[in-house]
């Protein structure tokens, strides 16, 4: 980042609202967000001035975060937890989870578990075998929160 830049960019938390104000008219040649805090214009006018010295985000970054926004608005009556990627563990990484005194391993593979020399399509499945009830596979092999 250039020097001038810099001291520009560390003078912001400096200046009062009106400052950031005029400062961004000037620089942006566009009026401020109304109605927005300093604490929210210092960052936002910090990004602006990076962004005109250094050029935005890739094309291709801008086309995702529209892709991912559009998809957002086609499910919006979807949960935050419906729309969330699914788990996703690279094959070959190995889970081990202590149950009731017994250590337990489970392989991840490219379409699936392996168990006990077995292979799963799901850790719910394992996590079945294991503790003879329905559990959450993610969830038993620490993969997932525990929900509040």
């Amino acid at each position: 980042m250039s020097e001038r830049l810099e001291v520009e960019i560390a003078a912001l938390p400096k200046m009062n609202l009106a400052q950031l104000q005029a400062k961004w008219r000037r620089v942006l040649k566009q009026a401020p967000p109304s109605h927005i805090r300093k604490q929210l214009l210092v960052p936002l006018l910090a990004y602006k001035l990076q962004e005109q010295a250094f050029g935005g985000l890739k094309p291709e970054v801008k086309r995702r975060l529209r892709e991912l926004a559009a998809g957002l608005h086609r499910d919006s009556k979807k949960t935050a937890a419906q729309r969330r990627d699914p788990l996703r563990i690279k094959p070959g990484t190995r889970l081990i989870r202590q149950w009731e005194g017994k250590t337990y391993h489970v392989t991840v593979g490219e379409a699936g578990f392996e168990y006990n020399g077995e292979r799963y399509k799901s850790l719910s499945a394992i996590a079945r075998l294991i503790t003879g009830t329905r559990w959450s596979g993610p969830l038993f092999f620490g993969l997932k929160g525990h929900r509040s």
